[in-house]
């Protein structure tokens, strides 16, 4: 540093303090790129591939990594967490039914982690609540984004932050994906892919069936106005943005472009200061698989015991409208499940979702979607695609008891088990 500059900057810190401001402090950490990180165009063999970091997609990679698979996590953002994170809905739901547990595993694991780490409070799960909401969990957004990543690092799990899928070639023993991002052309070779984009983009890409209603319920633009928001220990402010759509980039361009000019709208004519504002909409509703079994309402409501079940789900049948939303709760005693034949596109092989997109009608998805059951999900298609690679086959080849043990043995509770 020049003396003139340096003594620009011992004058600005005097003039400051005498003003009684202060300038916030500056820690410093080196990134240690790799030499072929500069270069245009890269290729990676991968066992299983997990396109979309969210909230099932997280849970999905880690568990195919700590099952010993090679395992390269794409997603087209900046950070971990989907819906829970960059979307801002960070009060997760729901792990519990009736007074007990019904999802457990991994997402639980990071969830407890982050609510320690940040001095919050769990709720009673032993304790049914007079609404559903009570025993959603309230987590630091920000902590659980870079919990996530460290437990993908710990996992073995390779991360690829700012790329999606352009193509996807089948090949007699997988898969070949090209990949773009910036600067970066990226084609993958592996044997299992896991679709957790919320839209199963890559089925569509594939151009295999996938169900979706004409029209999609509005997305919620989350935000704060007037008072600190306080990560962890509240909700924010909530925006409804009818028509909300994340088909393609173009329509969830017009999605944010609308949640932010309403927002703008209201810092204006209430007069209150802009104190949080998250960076892009949260959807809701997008395209679904049509699976080899499609989730029925009915299924959802009278608690169905699918015979390939491989994790709970718990929530109200929830769809928003643009009247707004009147949760239909279940009837005491039942506990919906998921079937493994729901995460797996029809007539597929070597090919999974989990997540939103999981085979379901509209108002089974509309319980189905929220952040618990996707972690459950996105767990058991990380068992399933690891075990598939490690036997050179498909997830619906392989025995559901042995995906069973293996859930059991990272935490995770199996419907049926006491």
């Amino acid at each position: 540093m020049n003396s003139t500059r340096r003594n620009f900057i011992q004058s600005s810190v005097i003039g400051t303090a005498g003003l009684g401001l202060g300038i916030a402090s500056t820690t410093e950490v080196s990134a240690a790129n790799r030499p072929e990180t500069v270069e245009p165009e890269t290729s990676v063999d991968v066992e299983v591939l997990v396109v979309g970091g969210g909230t099932a997609g997280t849970i999905a990679a880690i568990q195919a990594g700590r099952a010993g698979a090679r395992v390269l996590l794409l997603e087209r953002n900046s950070q971990l967490g989907g819906t829970m994170t960059t979307g801002g809905v960070a009060f997760p739901g729901l792990f519990d039914a009736w007074g007990k547990q019904v999802i457990a595993g991994i997402g639980w694991e990071l969830v407890k982690e982050c609510v320690a780490l940040d001095e919050g409070q769990l709720p009673d799960f032993a304790k049914v609540p007079q609404r559903h909401w009570h025993n959603q969990v309230y987590i630091n957004q920000f902590l659980y984004a870079i919990l996530a990543e460290e437990k993908c690092a710990d996992a073995g799990v390779e991360i690829a932050y700012y790329e999606f899928p352009q193509s996807v070639t089948k090949l007699d023993d997988g898969w070949q994906v090209d990949c773009v991002g910036f600067g970066t052309r990226r084609r993958v070779r592996c044997q299992q892919i896991i679709d957790c984009t919320g839209g199963a983009e890559v089925v569509g890409l594939l151009g295999l069936p996938r169900l979706r209603e004409q029209e999609r319920q509005p997305g919620s633009f989350l935000f704060m106005l007037g008072e600190a928001h306080e990560p962890g220990r509240n909700q924010i402010h909530r925006l409804y943005v009818h028509g909300a759509d994340s088909t393609n980039s173009r329509t969830a361009t017009v999605a944010n472009l609308t949640g932010r000019k309403s927002i703008l709208q209201k810092v204006r004519q209430e007069q209150k200061r802009l104190m949080h504002l998250q960076p892009e909409t949260g959807f809701r509703e997008s395209y679904r698989i049509e699976g080899e079994t499609l989730i029925t309402v009915g299924d959802y409501t009278s608690g169905r015991v699918f015979n390939d079940a491989i994790c709970y789900a718990f929530y109200p049948v929830d769809l928003h409208t643009k009247s707004g939303v009147k949760p239909q709760p279940l009837k005491p005693g039942k506990v919906p499940t998921i079937p493994l034949r729901a995460l797996v596109p029809k007539g597929s092989r070597n090919l999974m979702v989990a997540g939103r997109c999981v085979s379901s009608d509209r108002l089974a998805n509309s319980g189905l979607r929220v952040q618990a059951s996707c972690m459950g999900m996105g767990q058991a298609a990380g068992v399933a695609a690891a075990l598939a690679a490690k036997q050179a086959t498909t997830p619906l080849e392989v025995p559901l008891r042995e995906i069973h043990d293996l859930l059991r043995s990272h935490d995770a509770i199996i419907p049926g088990d006491a």
